[in-house]
């Protein structure tokens, strides 16, 4: 399968003009839940038109560690699920770069009673907080701590009421799927609640499932645990998040394009995303296609990202070619990320010329004009695929580095681009 990227890890990007169009890869978070909800079922699911990237590939790996049986081809995924009694493996489940994996897989882990180990990158391991749902997992009767670089999970876990932090989403989406498995009902109260799409995603899934919970704004939860269901066919739609890269690409060459495979009617929280470029200036048509069109002029706005963080990168790339200031506020989960995404993108920014001021919980952007020069992804898909955005209106020509990591989410990133147009070596 072609990924778009060259062995030496970085590429060359000019300024292009764009046109064309391109279908929108798998939604990564769609696909990851499929396969959680496929191993807890009973019996075969099928997964149709996933996402493969690393991230998926960690998910299907350990979704077999833990009992279930995967098959994986190009165009789908089949799982046979364990009716929510997991299998301790022997091994340690590596959760890679997956944040999902991390939390949501040591989340189900409890539902055993045997330990079971998972690890990660040095990225999950220091950026990724997990102590939310360690606490979490403690107050219904599991053992659950880090030991050096392993987090150790032994259940069982019982119902019960469970009180947790919930400015980061996944801790709270993973406690959300082991409590519907719990051997009786189990009450959950958040504080803090942030990334509140992220976990009505997990929710849609309880209503596409029939799984009985009741919520509060986010803030209370009851499940009564015990569930059971069917395996299921599922289709995963494109990627909002990924589509947020074509468009701002679009809109900072002022070129047009159209993007498909995407639905308007999922639950994903970064569709709003296409409001924020809207109110920027963006001239969109939306229907069964999105597409952009010439001649807007984007204008600086404030951006609250606290329901789409994923998209600060690609939206302080925006704010510097937008008229006046951006400010970007609500970031402050952006530095739990694959990288500290405030300071990277910051600092990759300020190299190519931009005017920006980093804060503790945002960004403020002024109209910059970029010049070409090296950059880096910092090992993060996010920034990797915003810098190679900011480079095709700069002036001259950029080479961004680290670009391997941006298969995580978007493994024809660049074949993409090359497709619309976009000077890439």
């Amino acid at each position: 399968m072609s990924t778009g990227l060259i062995c030496t890890d970085s590429c060359l990007v000019a300024p292009s003009s764009l046109s064309g169009e391109v279908r929108v890869p798998p939604s990564k978070s769609q696909t990851q839940r499929a396969l959680l909800f496929g191993l807890l079922a009973k019996g075969r699911s099928v997964i149709h038109y996933p996402l493969h990237s690393p991230d998926v590939e960690a998910m299907v790996q350990a979704c077999r560690q833990l009992g279930a049986e995967v098959v994986v081809s190009s165009s789908k995924i089949e799982i046979v699920g364990v009716d929510g009694k997991i299998s301790a493996p022997q091994e340690l489940i590596d959760a890679g770069n997956s944040g999902q994996v991390w939390r949501f897989i040591g989340a189900i882990a409890a539902l055993g009673s045997q330990p079971i180990f998972l690890t990660g990158d040095h990225s999950i391991l220091h950026n990724r907080p997990i102590q939310p749902l360690i606490k979490a997992l403690s107050q219904l009767g599991a053992q659950a701590q880090m030991q050096e670089n392993e987090l150790m999970i032994r259940g069982p876990i019982s119902g019960g009421r469970v009180v947790m932090d919930g400015q980061d989403s996944q801790p709270v989406s993973g406690m959300l799927m082991a409590a519907a498995f719990a051997p009786g009902p189990v009450e959950i109260t958040v504080n803090n609640p942030g990334e509140k799409p992220w976990v009505n995603l997990t929710l849609s899934w309880f209503d596409r499932l029939a799984i009985s919970y009741h919520a509060d704004e986010f803030r209370y939860y009851r499940l009564e645990g015990q569930s059971h269901y069917e395996g299921f066919s599922y289709t995963v739609p494109g990627d909002f998040s990924s589509a947020a890269f074509l468009l701002a690409a679009a809109l900072i060459t002022d070129s047009e394009l159209t993007l498909s495979g995407l639905d308007l009617e999922d639950a994903q929280g970064d569709k709003r995303v296409l409001g924020v470029l809207e109110e920027m200036g963006a001239q969109l048509e939306v229907g069964d296609k999105i597409s952009v069109k010439r001649g807007g002029t984007l204008r600086g706005i404030t951006i609250d990202v606290s329901d789409i963080i994923d998209a600060v990168p690609i939206l302080a790339v925006l704010g510097c070619y937008a008229e006046g200031e951006t400010h970007i506020i609500g970031a402050e989960m952006a530095r739990n990320k694959e990288s500290d995404r405030l300071s990277a993108i910051t600092n990759e920014l300020r190299n190519m010329g931009a005017d920006i001021d980093e804060h503790h919980d945002g960004l403020t952007i002024r109209q910059s004009q970029l010049h070409g020069t090296k950059v880096a992804s910092h090992a993060d898909h996010r920034i990797g695929m915003s810098l190679a955005v900011a480079a095709l209106g700069a002036v001259g020509e950029s080479e961004v580095e680290g670009i391997s990591a941006i298969a995580k989410s978007y493994p024809a990133f660049f074949d993409h681009l090359r497709h619309l147009g976009a000077s890439i070596l």
